[in-house]
């Protein structure tokens, strides 16, 4: 069966309320096929690896092994942490991590399905929640190391850990709001794979993943102003020391994330059939 995309003069965005009854549709549609293509991702992402699960775990160790070194031979100075430093190090990194897997998630996820997204119909929906399933699965992963890391350094943990998951699903949501937005102009330009490599490298000196939030100066207004700050922070701070330092930037830029993630989805429904359209001809 071939399927033949229509458009027509008339906007869908005339009829809003069909309009997001069809995407509540295609998104409960899309569950299925989601779940066989996050199976399918994750078993290829591990089983084509010598080290295998051990990449979920490297980056921060590394990280954190590099910056304590610096820091104890006074190469830096970093300030006073909540959490021992190896430990705060490691787990930021992770959240980190984290971020961007689910920025660059849409992005991949169109990329590598354009043959498919071309030759068969299905609910788009699908292919980027297959993405975020295996953001979840990767951090469950690392999840492991950040216990027992919590373990060794002797971390108190405060109550308010089981309340981390939520701030953690903000901190994806914003990933993948980005992500979503780009995913069009990724699927047409490598460009945009390339320069997010190279944007999300300078980003992490502009995060306080190394570094408690600095509170002076123009790089300290700087890192408060980075929208993954308040939530990166909020979930480690959720998972240590229980006390929030800026409720006010989690919730605003949470707010904003759940408005932009509606709108993006909205703009990457009408999109894609024009951008699978230019790619397939």
């Amino acid at each position: 069966m071939t399927f033949k995309a229509v458009y027509t003069p008339k906007s869908k965005l005339r009829n809003p309320l069909q309009l997001f009854k069809q995407m509540w549709r295609d998104l409960l549609a899309s569950r299925e096929l989601a779940w066989r293509l996050m199976i399918r991702d994750i078993s290829a992402q591990y089983r084509q690896s010598f080290l295998g699960f051990t990449w979920a775990f490297l980056p921060p160790i590394v990280m954190a092994l590099g910056f304590t070194l610096a820091s104890d031979s006074n190469v830096i100075n970093v300030g006073q942490t909540d959490i021992p430093y190896p430990a705060y190090v490691m787990f930021s990194t992770a959240l980190w991590q984290t971020f961007v897997e689910a920025l660059n998630g849409p992005v991949q996820a169109v990329t590598l399905a354009k043959p498919m997204l071309a030759r068969v119909n299905f609910p788009r929906e699908a292919i980027i929640l297959a993405k975020i399933g295996e953001v979840f699965f990767n951090f469950a992963i690392k999840l492991i190391l950040i216990v027992g890391l919590f373990i060794w350094f002797k971390v108190p943990v405060s109550s308010t850990v089981i309340l981390a998951p939520v701030a953690l699903i903000h901190l994806i949501m914003l990933g993948t709001f980005i992500g979503l937005l780009l995913a069009p102009l990724g699927m047409l330009y490598q460009d945009v794979s390339k320069g997010l490599t190279m944007i999300t490298g300078f980003w992490l000196f502009l995060t306080p993943v190394v570094f408690p939030v600095p509170t002076q100066g123009t790089f300290g207004t700087l890192v408060r102003l980075n929208p993954v700050t308040p939530l990166l922070v909020t979930t480690r701070e959720l998972a240590t020391t229980g006390i929030i330092s800026n409720p006010s930037g989690f919730w605003i830029v949470s707010i904003l994330t759940f408005i932009g993630i509606l709108l993006t989805w909205i703009v990457f429904r009408l999109a894609m059939p024009f951008v699978i359209e230019r790619v397939s001809s």
